[in-house]
């Protein structure tokens, strides 16, 4: 006779047919739905019965019990909780579930990110559309001037290393528009540049601060001005001249976290329906990182706009390692 005790499984379907077992008197009464349950689990074990010799019974029993006794549990592990840290294979899941979003969709939107020195780091999206840069278009006037001029010469009894820190760290549009016209005005920028690797059908100048709606540039051409200033004479009075994350110019009050702050440089760009952001990200892992970042969206408002470049910036700085 095949033998149970109060927790096994064939009690709970069979109650009263179990001879070595306990009464069941002492346990919790049971509310309907276990009573409903019972009877119905009640019913198809003696079906089973019906048809189920003894000697299969306790052949299908014992087989059960020794398959759960050889059972290996293969650990699976839970899904990865991040609260922060970006792994590059995902950069651009983040960036895109930013610009997507219902409310930044219908902005014409124009990325570029670039490692110096790790491949795995990169996303582009339009990198080759024209878009109005507002003032990063002051970044190919002060990468020109800086070409075009001795770092020791003076225009209008101010330093070169003054023009170009105030036209990119203050964003003076008046400092700009001057100095273009002081180095021989947009073509001269073209012909400058494009020995550096910047092609010149990339963007386009009407003046030297951006405030004009006809200039326009690709976000490709932002990244090849960056990368070639990395190396270009005047490079560090170009670096040095760009707003500070979270610390001073036109980035004083932006990306103040704790994993932004201090460690970007970057032009910002503003008018109505325009905002951009391209400059050089020092990361912790990945060393230096090149970014451009423009929309164009006149039905949204600045404010929207800014917060989703600092966002796309917020997860620029927390890449981290692949786990």
């Amino acid at each position: 006779m095949l033998s149970c005790s109060i927790s096994d499984r064939a009690l709970l379907m069979l109650p009263k047919r179990c001879p070595d077992c306990k009464d069941l008197q002492t346990m919790k009464p049971m509310n309907p739905w276990q009573k409903q349950s019972l009877a119905m689990l009640t019913v198809g074990v003696m079906a089973m019965g019906n048809v189920m010799t003894p000697s299969i019974a306790r052949a299908t029993t014992a087989a059960n019990l020794t398959k759960s006794a050889d059972s290996i549990e293969i650990f699976v592990p839970p899904p990865e909780r991040r609260t922060s840290g970006v792994c590059p294979d995902f950069l651009g899941l983040y960036i895109d579930s930013i610009i997507n979003r219902p409310n930044l969709a219908g902005g014409k939107w124009g990325i570029v990110v670039e490692s110096v020195s790790n491949p795995a780091i990169s996303y582009s999206h339009n990198a080759n559309q024209f878009l109005i840069p507002a003032s990063n278009n002051k970044l190919f006037t002060t990468a020109a001037a800086l070409q075009r001029l001795d770092s020791r010469a003076l225009i209008q009894s101010k330093s070169l290393d003054e023009w170009v820190t105030v036209t990119n760290q203050r964003s003076s549009n008046s400092y700009a528009d001057s100095l273009l016209r002081y180095i021989g005005g947009p073509s001269a920028v073209k012909q400058t540049l494009a020995p550096l690797g910047v092609d010149p059908n990339s963007f386009r100048q009407v003046d030297g601060s951006g405030l004009s709606r006809q200039n326009v540039a690709t976000p490709q051409a932002l990244i090849s001005t960056l990368k070639a200033m990395m190396y270009a004479k005047g490079n560090d009075l170009f670096y040095r001249s760009l707003p500070v994350s979270g610390v001073n110019g036109t980035l004083r009050n932006r990306l103040r976290l704790p994993e932004t702050q201090g460690i970007i440089r970057a032009k910002t760009g503003t008018l109505r329906g325009v905002r951009s952001l391209s400059g050089y990200l020092d990361h912790p892992y990945y060393g230096k990182i090149l970014f451009s970042i423009m929309v164009n969206q006149p039905s949204q408002s600045g404010q929207v706009l800014v917060g989703a470049i600092d966002e796309i910036a917020l997860r620029l700085a927390q890449l981290t390692p692949c786990q």
